[in-house]
């Protein structure tokens, strides 16, 4: 089971949310960083560094980063690997 911490809406359900796997040393992740900076993707996003969340890095089974992976409640939806462009990002967040 993945362990997630869960986005209460007012209702008490749980909702989507994206967790982005990056790292402090990782290029890629910073140039990511900064085009998301701003951008609303429609669900709220949580920041992850694979070097101090091994665990949940692990349980998501994370091997690069730049990595988002989608969840809803404690239920995997959906990864993107990689760099893309905000438009190629906020189409998958909505899909």
């Amino acid at each position: 089971m993945i362990l997630v911490s869960l986005v209460k809406v007012n209702t008490g359900g749980t909702m989507k949310k994206i967790i982005r796997f990056t790292a402090s040393w990782c290029a890629p992740c910073k140039v990511l960083a900064k085009r998301l900076e701003g951008v609303d993707l429609g669900v709220p996003v949580e920041v992850i560094d694979i070097d101090t969340n091994t665990t949940l890095t692990q349980q998501f089974g994370i091997r690069s980063v730049p990595t988002l992976v989608m969840v809803e409640g404690e239920t995997y939806v959906k990864t993107y690997h990689g760099i893309h462009t905000v438009d190629l990002i906020k189409e998958w967040a909505v899909t």
